[in-house]
């Protein structure tokens, strides 16, 4: 039964990986641009939900683009820019970072030097201009992609992000069993990984999937927490409402004064992350809270300290700091389902 339950898990992570280039795609922009609406050609991008759902594939490229021409290569990086009436051209990072750090505050949503910076105030430096300008352009040459956001996001499937998602639902289903949370779990994990591909790309993470995160996490948990114990030893929900309530306002709060202290050194799209990421540690308890937590602060220092081994970033260089949160999240959970097993 267990092994059906992870097989299932596994398939649905990879189903759902499916969507997630395209959405990435369109949601990685600058705080005051609009959402992307034409794949990196200038073609519309249409389908279910306003053209939100379907696979990161342009069909106008391929009717427009006969197999074997270098048409699809090089031209595209000339496209319109999508959202405005520019040429797309690389943006520095430079002036990437000052115009996020202009404009997030009044978004609400996270500053170009903010996330990461996380890892710099941990080993005792400030954040300053993001790394890893060119994220995301690994993969085939003749993929098409768009520059302009510090970074060159592709519009193509991904196979490692399908591997990835399909990964972390297995291993949520083989840790938690057949709980109640498992669920949420399962639901939750696409958009925590659509977060960090975003935050991957432009070092934001948008109020649109940071806020509903955390209500969903809230609602989710609250619903199975009220499902009664099948009988068995694992089919009851392992875990505690009140307690994720108040580890959701714990873990944001904390967070909360580290953008205080630091606002340059701590996006407060971090801030809105940690609200979702606090409720789902506090589900197993305040210990797995503070693993999970100190999980993504650890993994975020190892890659910072990485980097400048490596010397591809100096002690005031700034990351995304989401995806570490996230993993750390992750960790934490595995760990509290396997306990409360």
């Amino acid at each position: 039964m267990y092994a059906t339950l992870i097989v299932v898990a596994a398939l649905w992570g990879a189903a759902t990986a499916l969507l997630l280039p395209r959405a990435a795609y369109r949601l990685s922009v600058e705080p005051e641009d609009a959402w992307r609406d034409s794949c990196p050609a200038g073609h519309p991008i249409t389908g279910p939900a306003g053209g939100w759902l379907g696979v990161a594939r342009c069909t106008g490229c391929a009717v427009a683009t006969p197999s074997g021409t270098a048409e699809s290569s090089g031209s595209q990086t000339e496209a319109p820019g999508i959202g405005t009436d520019r040429a797309a051209a690389p943006v520095t990072t430079a002036s990437r970072s000052e115009t996020s750090s202009e404009t997030g505050s009044e978004t609400g949503s996270e500053p170009s030097l903010a996330t990461g910076s996380e890892t710099s105030s941990a080993t005792g430096s400030a954040a300053g201009p993001a790394v890893g300008s060119t994220v995301g352009s690994v993969g085939a040459v003749a993929e098409p992609a768009v520059e302009g956001s510090g970074a060159r996001v592709r519009y193509a499937p991904s196979l490692p992000v399908s591997l990835l998602t399909a990964l972390a639902c297995a291993v949520l289903a083989a840790a938690t069993c057949p709980r109640p949370e498992l669920a949420v779990w399962l639901l939750l994990a696409p958009f925590a990984v659509l977060l960090a591909l975003v935050d991957r790309n432009v070092h934001r993470l948008p109020d649109q999937l940071t806020l509903p995160l955390a209500a969903a996490a809230v609602v989710l948990l609250g619903l199975a927490a009220l499902l009664p114990d099948g009988g068995g030893d694992r089919t009851g929900p392992g875990g505690s409402w009140g307690t994720a309530l108040l580890g959701g306002l714990a873990l944001g709060v904390c967070y909360f004064v580290l953008f205080l202290i630091n606002p340059n050194g701590m996006g407060f799209g971090d801030v809105k992350l940690a609200l979702s990421l606090g409720v789902a540690l506090g589900w197993y308890g305040w210990t797995v809270l503070f693993v999970g937590a100190f999980a993504g602060f650890l993994l975020g220092a190892l890659y910072g300290f990485g980097l400048i081994l490596l010397r591809r970033a100096g002690r005031k260089s700034a990351f995304p700091f989401g995806p570490f949160m996230i993993v750390g999240a992750l960790i934490g959970i595995l760990l509290g389902a396997l306990a409360a097993a």
